[in-house]
């Protein structure tokens, strides 16, 4: 007669215990990104342990679940994944806000997006809470954007008539101000469309593009930094809040030890990538021999330029007409820290 008394004791408490434990549905980097989705799926499958929190993450990278980028905000804000790895420019178009943190030309080294970025932290989130149900968990970037293409180029003036792959707003921008025509594309769908010449250039890091296979067809690395391509971590704010404050302290300490290693990723990997990808020294990435194009100064001041003339004017114009004060709050935070203010 005990046994099934101890028996019926123990189903209990496994019962409460699984109703206790919280779950996340996970919709992480793109799958060829294999660097950040390492990081990704590590973290992930170590976060109950390493926050002391009782929750299981259910993690897949967002083009196994048939996730397109742009729609990310949208998806976090109906509930339909808990929390999103977000490439911002590319979600930026349902509010041209988000862009601010990383528009084209602003921020073309590291330590200056860094300081970007933190002026613009408190500002984004609270953005993202109001428009889109969703809370700031990381953000980082995956390193200075530079061109590959599948055909010579030795200048900026070289773009002239050709195809670009694009993901930002203030990117097409830029493109089209250089003679060129962007194209809109998810990452998983540039190696196809460099191989099929729908495209004859994208635009990435060289950690991307290497582990993404892009030197396979490609020929010319234009190592010119336009932008950081910064990304985030999300998460819903129904499923934040059903955790207690102070789980939601731990974890948001295990999410900033995670937003470290990615910057660290960011500023240490991408010289080992270019090297690797043209044929250098080569310690951590897949051995390529693209032709390294010397960057020119005038190519470096044209960047700084396009920032000021084209990229500033037509965000202040396209985000003003959602928020009168989108290019007030980007002077104070993202200008301040820059030293550049949108008139």
């Amino acid at each position: 007669m005990l046994k099934p008394v101890l028996l019926s004791g123990a189903v209990a408490l496994m019962a409460t215990t699984a109703a206790a434990q919280t779950q996340l549905r996970v919709a992480g980097n793109f799958s060829q990104n294999q660097k950040h989705v390492g990081i990704e799926s590590g973290f992930f499958a170590d976060l109950g342990a390493a926050s002391g929190v009782d929750v299981v993450a259910n993690y897949n990278p967002m083009d196994v679940v048939g996730v397109q980028a742009s729609d990310a905000f949208r998806m976090l804000r109906s509930g339909t994944f808990d929390v999103m790895s977000v490439q911002i420019g590319m979600a930026s178009r349902d509010d041209p806000f988000f862009e601010g943190i990383d528009l084209i030309g602003v921020s073309t080294d590291m330590e200056a997006l860094r300081a970007a970025v933190d002026a613009y932290r408190a500002a984004f989130d609270a953005r993202l809470q109001a428009r889109f149900n969703a809370k700031v968990l990381t953000l980082w970037p995956f390193g200075p954007q530079v061109f590959f293409c599948n055909a010579p180029i030795e200048t900026l003036e070289d773009l002239q008539g050709l195809r670009i792959r694009s993901f930002t707003p203030s990117m097409s921008a830029m493109i089209e101000h250089f003679g060129a025509t962007p194209v809109t594309l998810q990452f998983s769908e540039v190696y196809p469309a460099l191989q099929r010449g729908v495209v004859s250039c994208g635009v990435t890091s060289p950690t991307s593009a290497n582990t993404g296979n892009w030197p396979e067809v490609t020929t010319h690395l234009l190592p010119l930094a336009v932008s950081g391509s910064v990304q985030g971590h999300f998460i819903n704010l129904n499923a934040w809040n059903r955790f207690s404050e102070e789980e939601q302290i731990a974890l948001q300490d295990a999410f900033a030890a995670l937003e470290d290693q990615l910057w660290e990723l960011a500023l240490t990997a991408n010289g080992d990538a270019v090297s690797c990808s043209t044929g250098g020294e080569c310690v951590e990435h897949k051995p390529f021999d693209m032709t390294l194009v010397e960057i020119g100064d005038a190519d470096q001041a044209a960047i700084a330029e396009v920032a000021e003339t084209v990229v500033l004017p037509i965000w202040r114009d396209t985000c003003n007409a959602v928020d009168p004060n989108c290019s007030t709050v980007w002077n104070e935070t993202v200008g301040a820290a820059r030293g550049l203010e949108i008139r």
